[in-house]
Formats: C-alpha cells, structure tokens, sequence
C-alpha cells in the first residue's frame, strides 16, 4: 500500500511540475556541452558543425547474404547544443512519422542549429519494403530494446541499432501511428515522473499527454532506462499518410526543439492535457464493428461506443464506457474478433476505474502479437 501511494503521489507531483515547466524550460545555454565544438564521429562518418551528412547502419542480412543498410540523417549545427534523436518506421506499416523525420531533417539549417539531430525515418526497413509491421521472422521490433548481441534476429537488430545510434542521443522523440486497422488522435506517450522528460512533454506543446511507464522491450522504455529522456508521439493510423497528423508532429518537434535551446523558440508552449492512464474497452462478441463516437470525444459512464452485429443472424451488441475518458485511439469499422481492442480511452486524475486497470497503451500489440519469443528472456 505505501508503495502504491509514493507512486500517486509521485505522478501527481509531476503533472504539478509539468503546468510549471512554461517558465523553465531550458534555453540556448550550451553549458552541458564540451566547450570546443568539433567532429562528430557516427557509424561510417564524421559531420563536422555546420554540416548534413547521410550515414549508414548495416542492421542485418537477408538470408541470401544481403547486406540491408539503414540511412540515418545527421544535421550538425555550427553552435554547441543537445542531441536529439527522431526515429520512426520501427512498425514497417507506419507511414505518418516516416515523412515527418524526413521533413523535419530537410528543413534544417545547420547555421541556425545549436547542438545535433539525428534522424532514422525508417527503422525497420524489412517491414517497409514488405508494407508490413514485422520483420521478415513475424517478431515485433518494437518488443526487443535494447536487444542482444547473440539472440534472435530481432534482438540482433535492435542491439546494433540502440548501441549504434541511439546511445549517442541525449533525448528521443519515437514516432508512432494506431495499429491493426486502429487510428490514433494526436498525443505523447511518457514517463512523467521523470523531471527531463516532463520538460520534454511540454516542450513539445501536444495538446494530449498520457502517462506510461513504457512496456519493457520498447525504444522509449529502453532508452529511458539507459537515462536517455524519450517520449513517444502517436497519430493516425497505418499505411496512409495523414497530412494533418505531419503537420502536427513536424509543428511539435520545432516547438521541442526551439524548448530545449537547439533553436530560437518562436512562442511560448502549450499547456496539454494530462492523463495519468488509459484502457482500452475490448468486444465481447464477434462480428461488424461500427463506431458512434470520433477520436478526441469526450464520454460519460455508459456511453454508447459503438456496435458489433453478426453478419449471419443479425444479433447486435453494444460497446458502452465504462468510465469517464477521452477517445485517444479507436477501430476502424471492420469485422472483428471477440476480445479485439476497439476504444481506447484517456483517463485524468480523479476519473480512475474503480478497479485498478494494468498500464495497457501497448498491451493492445503484446496480446495480438505473434507467440514467436519462447527463445528469448521474458523481459525481451
């Protein structure tokens, strides 16, 4: 119980702290940083300040020998500064984030840049190529940081591609969209009981931030375990690009960026909306889902969500809340299987269920995810 409430306490502390981060956020000071601003050193190249360069990360081979290189941007500015990492693709399916590192990495100007950005616009290049969210073996990258230098395929390359890349990050920025035919409203995903990662969620200026701790086997839980700040930003859905979601990420890492001194910041940050957990509403029944609710509504205890009809004999039922919350991720309407994870909802402080809930904002991918992992540890 004492464990329980340090815990609450904590979070609440934290979102205190995030409603008053506005005036302390960090500016261009650069004195965390070595004073003589040279070369860095990455993979195959070394980009000096004021320079773009294009690196390479030899990840892993097809079963022919093939080498696959993975492309990682660098832009280093002429002035000392942090370094951000941008990754997304890590779900082959993902496309939002992909073109929101590109653009955000075309769009720099290294003479203005204080500190380094380093982008990876697509992680996971065997799903890209196959438009698909796994790797070619059916394992989930995104279950596997930092990896391992002798486990599965999986492993291998999430090892290669945290040591490589992202051990030389000072904060991440992961991008994500909804899964398996789900959408996403706009919103982070972060520990915000950690003080730089707070400064991170409101640096951001997204107007939705939900509280996890990160499922173990994530980039965002890895790299916040080795110290490195990370939060996750989801939008949309897979395998269309929405421009409206782009807009929103590339406008929320300008906003970070300009937050934490690598540029001028060009207006005072958002206040989001927090909150501290979020559950999703499963159906009980298969059959044709249809949705009577849209992302970002706000519902009441026994709001009608939506309805599942079985295609044969025309029996209905029906998806209601079952607490307060927020619509942050949905289904698309199509047939669905009982137990499939339909609405997810945002929950504030004060609005919790009355039994406690597990963190679930990834459980949704582990329980629909393929059983291939009896050769790895159970942490992987």
């Amino acid at each position: 119980m004492t464990g329980g409430v340090t815990t609450r306490r904590a979070f609440a502390a934290g979102v205190c702290a995030l409603a008053a981060l506005g005036s302390a956020l960090p500016g261009p000071a650069a004195e965390t940083v070595q004073e003589r601003w040279e070369g860095l050193p990455l993979l195959d190249v070394v980009v000096r300040p004021g320079e773009s360069r294009r690196a390479t990360l030899a990840v892993s081979e097809s079963f022919v020998g093939a080498v696959l290189d993975t492309p990682v941007l660098v832009v280093r500015g002429m002035h000392p500064g942090p370094t951000l990492c941008l990754t997304a693709g890590i779900h082959g399916d993902e496309l939002n984030g992909v073109e929101i590192v590109r653009r955000t990495l075309q769009r720099l100007n290294a003479q203005e840049l204080r500190g380094t950005v380093i982008g990876v616009p697509i992680v996971n290049l065997h799903g890209f190529r196959r438009s698909s969210r796994y790797l070619p073996d059916r394992r989930d990258l995104n279950r596997y940081f930092p990896g391992r230098s002798r486990g599965s395929s999986a492993s291998r390359i999430a090892y290669s591609f945290f040591e490589s890349v992202i051990r030389s990050c000072d904060n991440l920025v992961d991008l994500h969209t909804g899964s398996f035919h789900r959408t996403n409203l706009p919103h982070l995903r972060a520990n915000l009981e950690i003080p730089e990662t707070l400064e991170l969620a409101r640096g951001f200026g997204s107007t939705i931030v939900v509280h996890s701790f990160g499922t173990q086997g994530t980039l965002r839980r890895a790299a916040t375990d080795a110290g490195i700040p990370a939060i996750t930003y989801e939008a949309g859905e897979p395998m269309r690009f929405v421009q409206s979601d782009v807009e929103r990420g590339l406008e929320g890492i300008r906003d970070l960026m300009g937050a934490i001194g690598m540029l001028k910041p060009r207006r005072r940050a958002r206040e989001p909306q927090v909150f501290n957990r979020s559950h999703w509403v499963r159906s009980d029944d298969g059959g044709i889902l249809i949705s009577q609710v849209e992302l970002g509504e706000r519902v009441e205890i026994g709001a009608l969500l939506g309805t599942v009809t079985d295609p044969l004999s025309n029996e209905k039922s029906e998806l209601r809340a079952p607490h307060l919350g927020t619509v942050i991720g949905m289904a698309l309407n199509q047939v669905v299987m009982p137990g499939f994870a339909a609405f997810h909802l945002g929950i504030r402080v004060g609005e919790d269920p009355p039994l406690p809930q597990p963190d679930e904002d990834w459980a949704i991918e582990a329980v629909e995810d393929t059983a291939m992992e009896n050769d790895e540890r159970p942490e992987e």
